[in-house]
């Protein structure tokens, strides 16, 4: 297995250097950014596993651009780094989906277990999202075979409930695919989780 990617966004570059090669030691691959939109340009290209952004950038609040991350990589974990921790700041980071919020000078010893932790949680979302793809490649309706005109129409039909959220009550004769449809129509549908 490869090793995990971590993103470091901070503007103070000897911060950065100094964090990417405390985090490097441990084995991860580290990549930095000074900016949110060079951050963006990185993930964009790399994929990655954790973000960590100071909260003041010069091109964004890290607490806000949590949330932005989150939207747009769902998968990444993003820790938030600060020199000026609030409690409110906190709350609204974790609120935007934030892995966790720590206030520079209080993070040596908590950094290394805090990235292992999420890059733990990230790898582990990956291998769900990857076995999800795996059931609906094997489940999904590109496994119903046949070419007839209902057969079309009962699949169109299925992957519009498969969109609702509704109940469903297939009918048929023993053998029609009863069990096909109602098995596309789960991990094609919000419901598989």
């Amino acid at each position: 297995m490869s090793k995990a990617k971590i993103l470091i966004i901070d503007d103070e570059e000897n911060l950065r250097k100094l964090l990417a090669r405390i985090i490097g030691l441990e084995g991860f691959i580290v990549l930095e950014a000074g900016t949110a939109k060079a951050g963006f340009k990185i993930l964009e290209s790399e994929p990655l596993q954790v973000v960590i952004t100071d909260v003041k950038l010069p091109d964004a609040n890290g607490v806000e651009l949590t949330a932005k991350l989150k939207s747009r990589f769902p998968a990444i974990e993003v820790i938030v780094l600060t020199a000026y921790g609030t409690i409110e700041d906190g709350v609204h980071a974790m609120k935007n989906g934030a892995f966790d919020y720590l206030t520079k000078g209080d993070h040596q010893d908590k950094i290394i277990p805090l990235v292992n932790k999420a890059c733990d949680k990230a790898l582990l979302q990956q291998k769900v999202s990857d076995l999800e793809s795996k059931l609906i490649d094997r489940f999904g309706f590109n496994n119903i075979i046949g070419s007839n005109q209902l057969l079309n129409q009962a699949v169109d039909l299925a992957k519009k409930v498969a969109a609702t959220d509704t109940t469903v009550l297939i009918l048929g004769e023993t053998g029609v695919g009863k069990e096909v449809f109602a098995q596309a129509i789960h991990y094609e549908s919000g419901r598989k989780s």
